[in-house]
């Protein structure tokens, strides 16, 4: 593992620099480094590092750690499962993952402490230059952009463990430091304050059940007073001895405002303590969490040298709350367009990148702001997961759509049931919404 005092002993000036090691950052360094590209990860923390996730890998994510040769060592380190188990208003569903042709049948729980140093360290075998325990503080060098662009860089201010600082110089920056990222920030990054926020807290328990075969998913959670919010419980199986354990909140318009998200995950333990075991004694310690902002919330997201990936562009789906699958992918579409730009030495390239992103997630992600502002409204997610859960095929199909794992090769249900929600989805923020929302207020 190189130390930042090798890397000051010998200025240069690197392709790319990433800030941040997580799934975008480590995954971007991969697919540079693999391609023969001068890097250089920066990463504060010092791998193994605990990280506040659900721990859950779908099918995506397996997908992309397979692309980087990582499976084998996810299937050693982690549990692996076969699908969904949904819980709601009295019905149970249990639903495997759907075929597909590019993605596998199945998922992986595995800890971040566990997964994110893999990936980390698959780059620097590659040749990308990984700085542990490094952080970076400020931009190098910042110019100024249009409003629409982030700044551009000549790369960053870092400071190691024993408080020296360093410049790290690069012809590209890729910042990947989750959505509460201060060099994003810096780089003019903000948030569109009226689509999805989500908020999520979990904690670990030892269960016997450690080991089951599938994710459970509560989708009617509750507050202390019995009333049902607009988010869903989760319990992961880790096969290690202990089940991960937490909510979320997804909503719009601050329909969680006020939530006390520890009682409400303090009453989720308790509602289902019985059959998991969950309990003081068997508490690993206390529950963690944090703000996603979802759905491409957070941008502008490229510059004239700079891109955003990850969290720290609001990739996180606001169907189901994942990110590391698109903490991959974006990571993966970054270092493609950056390459381009390195190969035609042109960083107007760069513009590829918002293209490529909206191309990939542009719609789905439409379609899945307004499932959110629509399910914000206790009444509506009352009535669609109360009837959802009795129709085995109907709620099958929308695992597809959640999960984002619709096909293009055939238009089965899930297709068709996408395409029709799209559609939809250019009203349903306006008109559709008010009239749902007095259609649930009716049955008072």
């Amino acid at each position: 593992m190189t130390s930042l005092r090798e890397v000051v002993s010998k200025p240069t000036v690197y392709d790319v620099a990433i800030v941040g090691a997580g799934p975008s950052g480590s995954a971007c360094a991969y697919w540079l480094a693999e391609a023969g590209w001068s890097v250089c990860l920066v990463e504060k923390k010092q791998f193994p590092r605990e990280k506040t996730c659900g721990d859950g890998l779908t099918p995506r994510s397996v997908y992309q750690l397979r692309e980087m040769g990582l499976e084998d060592s996810v299937a050693a380190k982690g549990h692996r499962f076969n699908g969904l188990r949904a819980f709601g208003f009295g019905a149970t569903l249990e639903m495997n993952w759907p075929e597909h042709p590019v993605f596998p049948g199945y998922g992986y729980t595995i800890t971040r402490f566990n997964l994110d140093g893999l990936v980390a360290q698959r780059a620097e075998s590659l040749g990308a230059t990984l700085l542990n325990g490094v952080e970076a503080i400020a931009l190098l060098e910042p110019s100024e952009a249009p409003d629409d662009a982030l700044k551009g860089a000549a790369g960053v201010v870092v400071r190691g463990k024993d408080d020296s600082v360093a410049e790290i110089r690069a012809r590209y920056l890729v910042v990947g430091d989750g959505q509460n990222s201060r060099l994003g920030r810096e780089l003019g990054t903000v948030r569109n304050k009226s689509w999805p926020m989500g908020m999520a807290l979990r904690g670990y328990y030892t269960s016997d059940r450690h080991d089951e075969a599938w994710i459970d998913s509560h989708l009617d959670i509750r507050d202390p007073k019995g009333d049902v919010v607009p988010g869903y419980g989760w319990i992961f199986p880790l096969g290690d001895g202990r089940v991960n354990v937490g909510v979320g909140l997804l909503s719009t318009g601050g329909a969680w405002k006020g939530v006390n998200t520890t009682k409400l995950q303090e009453y989720f333990v308790s509602q289902t303590a019985d059959a998991w075991g969950l309990n003081d004694e068997t508490c690993c310690g206390p529950a963690t969490g944090g703000r996603l902002p979802m759905g491409l919330a957070l941008g502008p997201r490229s510059g004239p040298n700079t891109l955003t990936i990850g969290d720290a562009a609001g990739t996180v789906n606001p169907f189901n709350g994942e990110g590391i699958a698109y903490g991959y992918e974006t990571g993966r579409i970054a270092a493609a367009v950056v390459a381009e730009a390195l190969l035609a030495n042109d960083s107007s390239l760069l513009r590829l990148y918002d293209e490529r992103l909206e191309s990939a997630y542009g719609d789905y992600f439409k379609v899945a702001r307004a499932f959110v502002r629509i399910i914000s409204e206790p009444k509506i997610l009352s009535a669609c997961v109360g009837v959802g859960l009795r129709i085995e095929p109907l709620m099958k199909e929308l695992l597809a759509i959640m999960a984002n794992l619709m096909r293009n090769d055939k238009k089965g249900p899930a297709e068709i049931g996408y395409r029709a929600l799209l559609r939809l989805s250019d009203v349903i923020p306006e008109r559709a919404y008010d009239m749902l929302l007095n259609a649930g207020n009716s049955k008072d």
